[in-house]
């Protein structure tokens, strides 16, 4: 089935989802709605190569606000602007120069409440 408001690149990621462990998937399909619930107008690029979907405001590298990257028993949410962002949960890791990142290990955590405000704060920073 189409990914919901599934653009080609978004059925491709959900294709090459189909490949990775079935709970890794299930993690990634709920974060991307998440994603999309609090982005509504988002572009999404799938990355064959590196086996990600970003999602931003154009197709450019520098449009991107937020990747989505399964991992073998988890999904990274990449945070493009993430060592400057508020964490006041404690769940952005990572010690790139600007790239941080947070771990969702569940689908209760890719709809969880500290994953919106991580994503309303990366929305937040770049509207600044």
């Amino acid at each position: 089935a189409d990914p919901v408001g599934g653009s080609e690149d978004a059925t491709a990621f959900d294709r090459h989802l189909d490949a990775t462990a079935p709970e890794v998937a299930d993690i990634a399909r709920a974060l991307r709605l998440t994603v999309l619930a609090e982005f509504p107008d988002a572009v999404e690029t799938f990355d064959q190569a590196d086996g990600l979907l970003a999602i931003g405001r154009g197709r450019s590298m520098r449009d991107f606000l937020f990747a989505i990257i399964p991992h073998r028993s988890w999904v990274n949410l990449q945070l493009p602007d993430g060592a400057d962002l508020p964490d006041p949960d404690g769940r952005i890791e990572g010690t790139g120069k600007r790239i941080r990142h947070v771990k969702v290990r569940s689908v209760d955590d890719a709809r969880s409440d500290w994953v919106r405000r991580v994503i309303d704060a990366q929305l937040a920073y770049r509207a600044g």
